[in-house]
């Protein structure tokens, strides 16, 4: 469960906190690899029943391999691309079929792609906002009308530091920007629903096959001077730093979370706000 992820960073000091998580279902994009994967594990853990969505099978199969050797939740997986309504369609209507509904959904598909203004197309600003706003605006479409079924449930954007302050590719910049006020307003719109919708902003997180793996791999330097500027812990996070968050924001006991957007950066980022 949570409980011993959190034990994991901080200790075993005496306190257990039940997440009233069990039995809930939760789909999440993106969910084979990194960020998205470590959330899809640490739901399950607390005895969610987890859909996972990703476009390749050998890292889906590895990724239920390894959520269903906790013996908690049930875990299944949907191969598809999000940024295909036919296959976000698809998506939901697998977890209805296997689970009867929809609880949680965690929006984690993204990328980037760092190029300058006179470098990008029309078709590189589409695809960035296909990325990191359109399919989330999708599944959430999708899912709020099995959640009202349910009475309610919970719905978390996985955006980043880059949404709320300038600093990475122009594009990424702008596209999670759109996710972060797209929450905001979706907030307000399902609340009389009991729907929470909430946004999460991740720093540089560092997993394998992830991004900074593959630009450590590049730098003459491993980005050691990098991080010890622009890190005022020293390293980059690590994605169960951000799992353990974002299985508290969608978990019940996070009842007045509610249009709300969370840095997990280590103080990475500069903004007061």
């Amino acid at each position: 469960r949570a409980a011993r992820i959190f034990k994991q960073f901080f200790g075993d000091k005496g306190y257990e906190m039940d997440l009233m998580l069990e039995k809930k279902v939760a789909m999440i994009s993106g969910g084979s690899k990194g960020i998205g994967f470590h959330i899809a594990r640490s739901l399950a853990a607390e005895g969610c029943h987890v859909a996972i969505s990703g476009r390749t099978q050998f890292d889906l199969d590895k990724a239920k391999e390894k959520i269903a050797v906790l013996d908690c939740g049930r875990v299944i997986y949907f191969q598809g691309d999000m940024n295909c309504t036919k296959d976000c369609e698809g998506f939901l209507a697998t977890v209805v079929e296997e689970f009867g509904g929809v609880d949680i959904l965690v929006n984690n598909v993204g990328g980037s792609d760092p190029k300058s203004l006179l470098e990008t197309t029309d078709e590189d600003w589409v695809t960035a906002f296909e990325f990191n706003l359109y399919n989330a605006v999708r599944l959430s479409r999708l899912a709020i009308p099995e959640m009202k079924k349910r009475g309610g449930g919970a719905i978390l954007n996985i955006s980043s530091i880059a949404g709320r302050e300038s600093g990475s590719a122009m594009t990424y910049n702008a596209s999670k920007a759109a996710m972060i006020s797209f929450s905001k307003a979706l907030s307000q719109q399902v609340a009389k629903d009991n729907i929470r919708v909430n946004s999460l902003c991740p720093g540089s997180v560092l997993f394998p096959g992830g991004v900074w793996e593959r630009r450590i791999a590049a730098s003459p330097d491993g980005l050691k001077s990098w991080v010890e500027s622009a890190m005022p812990l020293g390293r980059f996070g690590r994605p169960e730093e951000i799992s353990v968050v974002a299985t508290f924001m969608v978990s019940p006991r996070a009842s007045l979370v509610h249009g709300s957007c969370w840095n997990v950066d280590g103080s990475q980022s500069r903004s007061n706000i």
